[in-house]
This record gives C-alpha cells, structure tokens and sequence, in this order.
C-alpha cells in the first residue's frame, strides 16, 4: 500500500470504498452478538482462551501444519518435525500478542521484530529485524514477487507512521492493511504469514473492536481457505480500489468466522458439553 498522496489519512479513505461501510457493519453485527451472549457474562476468560487456542492452531494451518484441534489441545512437545515447530511458533505468538497492545500504537516496528523473535526462537542473527539485501524470505505459501530490502524498510516505515499517527478508519480497515501489507512484503527472513495473522489480531483487540480477543480471524482465515486468501491478497497487492476492497471484505468475513467460532463455544458451555 502507498502511504504517499494527496490524502492525510488513507485509511480512512479506504473506509469509503465500494462494499466496505457494508463489511465494516457485518463485522460489527456479528462481533456484537457474541458479546451479548449470556454465557459472556460470566465466562469470558474461558471463551477467550478457547478463541487463542483455535486462532493459533488456525493461523498454524495456513502456514502448513494443519493439525486436528485435539491434536493442539494434547500436544506439549513442538520442537520436533516443521509442522510442530510452526505450530509452536503460533501459540507462542498468539499468548505474545496481549503483552504487547501498549507498545503497538507507539513503536509498531518494536513490536513486529518481539513477534519475529518469539516465533523464531532462534538466536540466528536474521531473527528480529527485516530482511537485508540479498537474503530470502521462507513463506512457502505466498508465491508473490519478493520486494527487495529497501522496499520493504521504506513501506515498513510508512506503515509505522501511519499507525503511530492514528486514523479514523474503522478497526477493521486498519487490520485488513496491517496484515496485507506484512503479508505483501514478508519483512523477515521467515514466520512472516504468522507475524502477519497476529499483528492483525494486535489491532482488532487494541482498537476495542474485539477487546477480549474472542473473534479469532485467523479461524475464518483459514475457514476460507489457502486459494481464497491468496486471491483476495492478489487483490490487495494490485493497489486497485477494488482489490483493496476486496482484501478488506476477506478480512471483514474472517472476523465474522472467529465470531461465529465462539459464539458455537457460549453455547457449548451454556450447555455444559464443553
């Protein structure tokens, strides 16, 4: 995404695009309802630790370890084989991601090199801090073309501004962006699908739109399915206003998916089968 032009606030101009008023108030709606579940009332820690859970094991199947959610459940060793390692990486990043909501708004960057570094786990000397000229990026599931190294630290930047500046665009267009563009520009070395997924998750909780971390997007992310969620990335890399909309649209519907995930949970619980 561009951060240069004639507008102050491009977030919120994209706000006004065809579609996405409508996707900002489906949102709404949906993660309304399950706030107003009952069951909110006098368990919501329950539902919030199910929702990261599911949310990791989620964002865990779209960088390749698809694992049943019993198998996550039951599991305590995942430093084996890649697909465990991938899924320890995002249930690290998801128990990161509420440490780190104060620092978000005034060091974004801060904040995406502490994810890297906890999904790494490493003390490789790439680890924490985006790519440098001439090194690759390991994100197997975007095939885009890879933007060189002083791309990235300029839009990354850009990027930085504009969250540390604010915006009034609604709390999903902010998140549908941040994640597009980590996505779009695989910043680090690896792990970059999983920083992507939880800094989205870092501005739907901050923002107050999901306060709670109930509406796990990456379970509608990975609902929706690899081919989907490429091609709405696709659509948000053209740059065009309708690919953009349509970006946020998939992100909007995630979140409607997370929603509905924990809304099956309240009534899970309220039926005393879980």
């Amino acid at each position: 995404m561009s951060t240069t032009g004639a507008t102050a606030d491009p977030l919120a101009a994209l706000g006004g695009l065809p579609g996405v008023a409508e996707s900002v108030e489906s949102v709404r709606k949906a993660v309304d309802r399950v706030y107003g579940h009952r069951i909110m009332r006098r368990r919501s820690p329950e539902i919030t630790s199910e929702a990261a859970l599911r949310g990791a094991r989620g964002s865990a199947a779209l960088s390749g370890a698809d694992w049943a959610l019993e198998e996550v459940r039951r599991r305590t060793d995942f430093g084996g084989d890649d697909e465990a390692r991938v899924m320890g990486a995002a249930l690290r990043l998801t128990a990161e991601a509420g440490q780190l909501l104060s620092i978000w708004r005034q060091s974004p960057l801060r904040v995406l090199a502490r994810l890297h570094l906890v999904a790494a786990a490493s003390d490789d000397d790439r680890v924490g801090r985006p790519r440098q000229a001439g090194e690759d990026a390991d994100e197997p599931l975007v095939e885009l073309p890879l933007p060189g190294a002083a791309e990235v630290s300029g839009r990354l930047e850009g990027l930085a501004d504009l969250i540390i500046q604010g915006s009034s665009a609604p709390a999903l267009v902010t998140a549908a962006v941040v994640h597009g563009e980590l996505l779009a520009l695989r910043p680090f070395t690896s792990h970059n699908g999983l920083v992507a997924r939880t800094a989205e998750r870092i501005v739907l909780i901050g923002s107050g739109l999901d306060p709670k971390a109930i509406c796990p997007a990456e379970v509608g992310h990975a609902e929706l399915g690899r081919a989907a969620y490429l091609a709405a990335l696709d659509g948000y890399v053209s740059g065009t206003p309708e690919g953009m909309a349509a970006w946020i649209a998939h992100c909007g519907r995630a979140v409607e998916l997370g929603a509905r995930e924990s809304t099956a949970v309240c009534e899970a619980l309220q039926r005393g089968a879980a």
